[in-house]
């Protein structure tokens, strides 16, 4: 799990930063989100004071419900050591009460134009996303026919090249070389690349390629669900590989186990193709279609029928 920061916030949701703006490195260490209603009306008892606090309309509402003095008191009392920082929604004024106590206990004031169920759905998402927990793995991530398609193998194999002729062919890049992973809820994964990776391949003999520049904006994602994992091995004769693909393997990224296949190679065999199948082979099995099933039923049905 990384580090989050309400500059994170600032930066992802676009937010207006009416205050504090030297306090923007205060770290985030709660995914929840908090509504300070209760704590308004006195209840200070269980206050969540480590979560972000929104301050919507019926936050606001009740503040000019409260006479001067009460204002004073209960607003100073929501702001905490751990207390990230306070959003008003449908850009509300700021009462000068919390512009003092920002000032006074150095926690940004920040506004947003969103409703507070809009704005609210926004940043738990972030969160839940940029607080998972997190792995990397090398290798490279490709949308192929909707499949998040992970493929790995040591370095020189050629994972970079068979992406490459991926994207030529319409499919999309979302991560080259390094893979940030995170497990989004129990049974997802999901698989981005570094920012400083971002829209990069590197291509032995080449160099770094933006692929954005050179095929067009389409072939790129910048995240995708992992939903097959492919490894690409050297062929060895002495090695026995599959040959109908009745049992399905998965390996274990994070405590999600995800569909995997390894795919032998050599000189002569299109890689790219063999990953482009594999993947379509996954989205006919997700849809119900298992060939090697078929097979098995129609050379079960053929013996029948000699034996009839």
């Amino acid at each position: 799990m990384r580090k989050v920061t309400v500059k994170d916030i600032v930066e992802e949701l676009e937010l207006e930063v009416v205050s504090g703006e030297d306090y923007l490195e205060r770290p985030i260490r709660s995914k929840m989100i908090s509504r300070p209603g209760l704590e308004l009306a006195g209840l200070l008892d269980f206050y969540e004071e480590e979560r972000i606090q929104i301050i919507g309309s019926k936050e606001v509402t009740f503040f000019y419900w409260l006479n001067h003095e009460e204002q004073e008191e209960r607003v100073e009392k929501l702001f905490r050591e751990s207390t990230p920082a306070f959003i008003f929604t449908n850009n509300f004024e700021i009462p000068d009460v919390f512009i003092r106590n920002s000032q006074k206990y150095h926690i940004p004031i920040l506004r947003s134009k969103r409703n507070s169920t809009a704005l609210i759905n926004s940043i738990t998402s972030f969160l839940l996303e940029e607080m998972a927990e997190m792995t990397t793995m090398h290798g490279v991530l490709l949308d192929v026919h909707g499949i998040g398609t992970l493929v790995r193998g040591k370095s020189g194999i050629g994972k970079s090249e068979a992406a490459l002729e991926l994207i030529k062919r319409g499919h999309k890049l979302i991560a080259d070389d390094n893979v940030e992973i995170y497990e989004k809820e129990p049974g997802t994964i999901v698989g981005r690349p570094p920012k400083i990776l971002e829209k990069m391949m590197e291509i032995r003999g080449i160099g770094i390629i933006d692929v954005v520049q050179m095929f067009g904006a389409s072939v790129y994602r910048h995240k995708k669900r992992i939903t097959l994992v492919v490894d690409l091995v050297e062929d060895d004769i002495n090695e026995q590989y599959d040959r109908i693909g009745l049992e399905e393997s998965t390996i274990r990224i994070l405590n999600t186990d995800v569909h995997y296949t390894r795919i032998p190679i050599r000189p002569g065999r299109n890689t790219a193709s063999l990953i482009e199948v594999a993947a379509i082979n996954r989205r006919l099995r997700y849809m119900g279609y298992n060939a090697p099933r078929d097979f098995i039923h129609r050379l079960e049905q053929m013996i029948q029928n000699k034996k009839g």
